[in-house]
């Protein structure tokens, strides 16, 4: 015999039970001002589709998501909203990882997407990143990297 029991029947309650009780990421959001323009755009540029599409009142929430993770990116809709919401000085970027950073960047010039320069950047003398940035049509940034080491 010899063998593991936990091996074979997987982990143990009470490790299953730490696995569950672990905070899991599921979406970010982002309000945008044209639904139709932004559902095309992130399907174009990143092959996310609408998972989801609820509508309330005053507002509509659109779920976008694609085969390579569970993640999920919420696009908010307000009702009547004219006005391009300031981003201010608080937001970064999204990130998203791809197999081909060079195809990628040289799919969306093609497509008139207009991508940033490719940038190399190294850690303590090593290759750390390979990325471009992009913009939305309400011009939320998205890092785009080249998938590996931990841009998985």
């Amino acid at each position: 015999m010899g063998r593991d029991a936990r091996s074979i029947t997987g982990p143990s309650k009470v490790e299953k039970k730490k696995e569950n009780t672990m905070a899991k990421l599921i979406h970010s959001m982002v309000r945008v001002l044209d639904e139709k323009r932004s559902v095309e755009f992130y399907k174009q540029a990143f092959g996310l589709e609408v998972a989801e599409r609820a509508e309330f009142e005053n507002f509509t929430l659109i779920y976008l998501s694609n085969a390579e993770g569970d993640f999920e990116l919420e696009l908010t809709v307000n009702r009547g909203r004219e006005v391009p919401y300031a981003l201010g000085d608080g937001y970064g970027h999204l990130a998203v990882s791809v197999a081909d950073v060079d195809g990628e960047h040289q799919r969306f010039t093609e497509i008139g997407l207009s991508p940033g320069k490719i940038i190399e950047a190294d850690y303590k003398g090593q290759p750390f990143a390979k990325y471009f940035f992009i913009c939305d049509p309400d011009g939320y940034k998205i890092e785009v990297l080249q998938r590996g080491n931990r841009f998985k």
